[in-house]
């Protein structure tokens, strides 16, 4: 078996019945910055949008429904597709996107894991959770609970 080096970008491909709403939204709400991208004519139109760096946060269900306690959100009805960006000011973020017509789920709330997290519905069905981390890495991973799944006992 040979070794596959990691991927090098992660993209999330959200197909929106309402291009220009969505892109407004990551791009100009946001302020995401476009890259070139390749589409022909007509209704095949594509944004790319730089969102900084990107990771895989894979949860189970218990766990996203905590995560829905604590920021104060409305349970998902079933399985949800939720980005969670991190930003330098949530409050600043969910001003940002309310003022562009997002309707809030949850408003900034400090979590038990020091992140002050809000959410808002974000177009094409997907939800997005801003968080401001208050702590570094380094100083979460010397707290207790902090460890990896492998870790976990």
């Amino acid at each position: 078996m040979s070794e596959m080096s990691p991927p090098r970008q992660l993209r999330l491909i959200i197909e929106a019945d309402d291009f220009d709403e969505a892109v407004t939204y990551f791009r100009d709400v946001l302020g995401m910055p476009e890259q070139a991208a390749f589409a022909t004519t007509g209704e095949d139109r594509v944004a790319i949008l730089h969102a900084g760096l990107a990771t895989i946060e894979v949860a189970s269900r218990a766990h996203a429904r905590a995560i829905d306690e604590v920021e104060g959100a409305p349970p998902a009805t079933g399985p949800s597709l939720r980005i969670a960006l991190e930003v330098d000011d949530t409050p600043a973020a969910l001003a940002a996107s309310t003022d562009a017509g997002r309707p809030l789920l949850a408003p900034a709330v400090e979590t038990p894991f020091r992140s002050l997290n809000g959410r808002v519905q974000g177009p094409a069905g997907w939800q997005v959770t801003f968080f401001q981390e208050l702590e570094t890495l380094a100083e979460r991973t010397r707290r207790t609970g902090f460890v990896t799944d492998d870790e976990r006992p």
